[in-house]
C-alpha cells in the first residue's frame, strides 16, 4: 500500500513498482520533485506578475497621485515579483532534495544570493523612484542630488556584495569589513575619482554653483554650452555646436568656470565691445562740420552757443595759438560719444535702467579703443546678436559724418596705392 504523507516516498514507491531498482527509483523521484518545484516557482512568478500588471497597475492608474505612477514606471512592483519563485524554491527545496543534503545547501545558497541580488535591484529602483519624485519638486531646480543618489546606490551594492561574500565563504560580515580596513589605501586609490566627485558634488550643490540647464563656459577646456547631466564622477555639457563634452566633477571646484545663470535670470544681457578709432582723425571740428552737426537739435544743445562762438572766433583768427587753453573747444570724438550715448538710450532694445556709456580707453597700437557698454533687454542668442550687430553697424556707418575714421590694418591694395601702382 502506497503512503502519500511524503510525496518523495510516494514517487519512489511508484517507481519501485515499475520494476526499477531502489537507487534509480530514489533518483527519478528526486528529479520529478525538482521539476515540480521548478514548475511551482514558474507558476508563482506568473501569478505574481499577473497580480502586479493587472491589479496593482489598475489601482495605480485610478489614484490621483503621481508618486505611485513613478514607482510603477521604475518597475519597483514588477521587480518585487521576482521574490515569488525564489521563495517557492527556498521553502520547497528541502522537500525535493531531502535525500541530497549537499545539493540542498548549494541550492539554498544560490537562492539566497538570487534574493539578495533581487533585493538590491528593488532597493535601487526604489531610490531612483524617489529621485524622480524629488526632481518633480520646485526645490530640485536649485538642488541637484544625483551625485548623492548614485553614492547611495553604490553603498547598497557594496552591502549586497559583502552579504554574498559572507554567504559564499561562510564568513561573518564584521570579519570581512575588518579585512577591508586593511585595504583602505587600495580602495581610496581605486575610488579616488568617485570620492573627489562626491566632495565636489556636495560643494556644488550646497553653494548652488551649478545645476542641470545652466549655461556655462570653461575657457581652459574649450567648453561653452548647457549642462545636461551631473553625475558623481562627471558633468555632461552639450556645446552649442551640438557636441557633447564630459568634464570631471571635481575639476569644476578646482578650476574656474563661468555660469551665465545670473544673466538669464536677470532678463538682460551685456554688450561690451570696442571700436578702434584712428587717432589721426580726432581733431577740433571745423565751422562747416559744426554747422552740419548743429542741424540735429540734440547735438546743437550739446555743443552750445558759447562753444560755437568760440570755434567761430578761432577759425576766423589768423593766430595759431588761439585753440590752446580754450575751454570752448570740443573734439569731434566728444560730439560723437554724446551722439552714440543718445542713440543708445533711445534704442527700443536697450535697457536704460542699466548702465549705458560710451567711453574710450588707453590708446593702443591699433588706435584709440572706443568702448560701448550697455545691456540689451532680450538675452536670447539670436535677438541679442541681431541687436548688437544693428548697433555697431549704425555707429560704424555714421562715424564718418563726425570726421572720424576706424583704424584697420593696411591691405595689399593700400600698400600698392601708396607705392603709386594702380590696381584694377
Amino acid at each position: 500500500m502506497l503512503t502519500i504523507n511524503d510525496p518523495g516516498i510516494w514517487l519512489r514507491e511508484l517507481f519501485l513498482q515499475t520494476g526499477l531498482s531502489y537507487s534509480f527509483s530514489s533518483l527519478f523521484s528526486t528529479i520529478a520533485l525538482v521539476f515540480i518545484v521548478l514548475f511551482l516557482s514558474w507558476l508563482a512568478n506568473v501569478i505574481a506578475k499577473l497580480v502586479i500588471l493587472r491589479i496593482v497597475t489598475a489601482i495605480v492608474k485610478r489614484t490621483t497621485s503621481t508618486w505611485d505612477d513613478i514607482f510603477l514606471e521604475q518597475k519597483v512592483f514588477s521587480r518585487l515579483s521576482h521574490f515569488a519563485p525564489a521563495l517557492v524554491i527556498w521553502f520547497m527545496a528541502a522537500w525535493a532534495l531531502k535525500s541530497f543534503p549537499v545539493w540542498l545547501i548549494f541550492v539554498h545558497k544560490l537562492t539566497y544570493i538570487y534574493m539578495v541580488i533581487v533585493g538590491t535591484v528593488v532597493i535601487n529602483s526604489f531610490i531612483e523612484a524617489w529621485h524622480n519624485i524629488y526632481n518633480s519638486l520646485p526645490i530640485a531646480q536649485h538642488r541637484h542630488i544625483k551625485g548623492y543618489v548614485q553614492l547611495l546606490k553604490i553603498f547598497v551594492v557594496l552591502i549586497s556584495i559583502l552579504i554574498i561574500v559572507s554567504v559564499v565563504f561562510k564568513k561573518d560580515i564584521s570579519t570581512i569589513i575588518a579585512g577591508l580596513g586593511a585595504m583602505a589605501a587600495v580602495i581610496i586609490l581605486v575610488f579616488k575619482d568617485s570620492l573627489l566627485g562626491l566632495v565636489a558634488s556636495i560643494q556644488l550643490s550646497a553653494d548652488k554653483m551649478l545645476k542641470v540647464g545652466d549655461w556655462i563656459t570653461i575657457q581652459k577646456r574649450d567648453v561653452d554650452g548647457v549642462v545636461s547631466d551631473i553625475t558623481l564622477n562627471t558633468v555632461k555639457i552639450q556645446n552649442f555646436d551640438k557636441t557633447i563634452v564630459t568634464v570631471p566633477t571635481y575639476s569644476l571646484v578646482n578650476e574656474s568656470f563661468q555660469n551665465w545663470r545670473g544673466m538669464e535670470e536677470s532678463g538682460v544681457r551685456q554688450i561690451k565691445r570696442s571700436i578702434f578709432i584712428d587717432i589721426k582723425s580726432i581733431r577740433f571740428p571745423e565751422r562747416e562740420l559744426i554747422e552740419r552737426l548743429c542741424r540735429n537739435p540734440q547735438l546743437k544743445e550739446f555743443i552750445g552757443l558759447a562753444e560755437l562762438k568760440g570755434l567761430s572766433k578761432s577759425n576766423s583768427s589768423d593766430t595759431i595759438d588761439e585753440p590752446f587753453f580754450n575751454s570752448a573747444q570740443i573734439t569731434n570724438l566728444a560730439i560723437f560719444r554724446f551722439y552714440a550715448e543718445t542713440y543708445l538710450k533711445q534704442h527700443p532694445d536697450v535697457d536704460t535702467d542699466q548702465t549705458v556709456i560710451v567711453r574710450h580707453k588707453s590708446p593702443e597700437a591699433n588706435g584709440l579703443p572706443l568702448q560701448v557698454y550697455l545691456f540689451v533687454r532680450n538675452n536670447q542668442f539670436v535677438p541679442y546678436e541681431n541687436v548688437q550687430s544693428e548697433i555697431f553697424e549704425h555707429l560704424l556707418a555714421i562715424m564718418s559724418e563726425f570726421g572720424l575714421k576706424v583704424f584697420q590694418q593696411p591691405t595689399g591694395e593700400d600698400l600698392l596705392s601708396l607705392s603709386g601702382i594702380k590696381t584694377k
